[in-house]
């Protein structure tokens, strides 16, 4: 027999957020979240809907109409994209310089495409002379690449080099922006970018559950076009175009609540302005990179590539990241992350994200970090990364 449980009232710690994400979500999304449930049919819905869109033209910079939510996390979105645009058959051309290169691969591959690679190490952005003789060698359908490479702390510079390579070889070009959306420059039109796909959970302070989406006509004309259907009944596009499109058809039951709690992170977004969003971000990350370098700490990607969304910063010697970690989780509820992949136990990383991305946070983080590496006894001038931090932040 099947006893009843006994479980209590839900209670989560109150976690200072600073990981890969998500980051901490802010307080009028989670108001958001609480408004009354409509059907997803609902003629106030379907308005909801319309504004949804817009706004995440607005974040993308593009004019795509293509441009939904996606249901479900930015690994839905990021399937979606790659499972819709490569057909059986097709060649896609990956990046090797990170974790999420690795995953574009393995969708591909699903998807019934054959991989090729170009070749990057893990902490260095693409090089685009690589790029276009990979392009010339393979002659691939698609070519997929990483903005904000999550793993690693590093940005890549040159996107309209690699579309227009990329172009000049008719292939598609898919982004992954999952850390760039909302928190780094990035502009879908003006870089030439076939598809893009984000998150929610990062740079717009949304939980997961409604993940970005965008699409030109070039790519939606591919998928509107295959000889056989996507893989995925439930992430197909052209199934979707009824539901996001003019018709309103029905699909899926829509997570109603997650739309409602992305179109308010999306407010947030357009009431400070996109470029003003990129701004704070740079400063702001810009005063947690002066403070954990002033403190001794080496960052790992260049400062040509530094992502302020996601900073990287060495694990210093004689110090094991998974104690520092603990340690910040234990003693201040505060959350970062260690390595993933080649740079697993080399790293710390570090989100400045979104609603994350503030003086008041990015000060704890500091004070939080600088006394965790000092009770492991790392080489660190603790005072000197707090006063480097605060120069920075000046009157923010």
């Amino acid at each position: 027999m099947v006893e009843k449980p006994d479980v209590g009232e839900l209670t989560p710690p109150d976690r200072t957020l600073m990981g890969p994400g998500p980051s901490e979500v802010h307080p009028r999304v989670l108001r958001a979240m609480s408004t009354p449930l409509v059907g997803h049919l609902d003629p106030s819905f379907v308005e909801i809907m319309d504004e949804v869109q817009e706004l995440l033209r607005y974040t993308f910079r593009t004019d795509n109409q293509w441009t939904i939510p996606v249901s479900g996390t930015g690994s839905a979105a990021m399937e979606a994209a790659i499972g819709n645009v490569v057909e059986p058959g097709d060649t896609m051309l990956v990046p090797t310089n990170g974790y999420f290169g690795g995953r574009m691969a393995s969708m591909a591959e699903r998807a019934g495409g054959k991989v090729v690679e170009v070749d990057a190490p893990w902490g260095e952005p693409l090089d685009p002379a690589d790029v276009a003789d990979a392009l010339a060698e393979h002659d691939p359908d698609v070519f997929g690449f990483v903005h904000a490479e999550t793993s690693t702390g590093v940005r890549q510079p040159d996107v309209s080099e690699l579309t227009a390579a990329a172009h000049d070889h008719d292939a598609l070009v898919i982004a992954d922006t999952v850390t760039s959306l909302g928190g780094v420059e990035l502009r879908v039109d003006e870089w030439n970018i076939d598809v893009a796909y984000s998150g929610p959970q990062k740079c717009l302070s949304c939980p997961p559950g409604a993940s970005p989406l965008t699409l030109n006509d070039r790519a939606m004309e591919k998928v509107l076009s295959r000889e056989e259907p996507a893989r995925s009944w439930y992430l197909d596009l052209s199934l979707l175009e009824g539901y996001w499109g003019d018709e309103r058809a029905y699909h899926h039951t829509a997570p109603i609540t997650n739309v409602y709690a992305l179109r308010e992170a999306l407010r947030l977004v357009a009431e400070e302005g996109i470029e003003e969003r990129w701004e704070r971000h740079r400063e702001v990350a810009g005063a947690l990179k002066a403070g954990v370098e002033a403190m001794g700490l080496e960052m790992n990607a260049p400062d040509e590539y530094w992502l302020p969304s996601l900073n990287a910063v060495r694990v210093p010697d004689g110090v094991t990241d998974t104690d520092v970690t603990d340690y910040l989780i234990d003693q201040y509820d505060l959350e970062i992350a260690t390595g993933l992949g080649d740079l697993d136990g080399d790293i710390f990383r570090i989100g400045c994200m979104g609603h994350s991305a503030r003086a008041e946070t990015v000060s704890y983080l500091m004070a939080a970090l600088g006394d965790a590496l000092d009770a492991q006894g790392a080489d660190v001038d603790v005072q000197a990364g707090l006063a480097a931090t605060a120069e920075k932040l000046g009157d923010r």
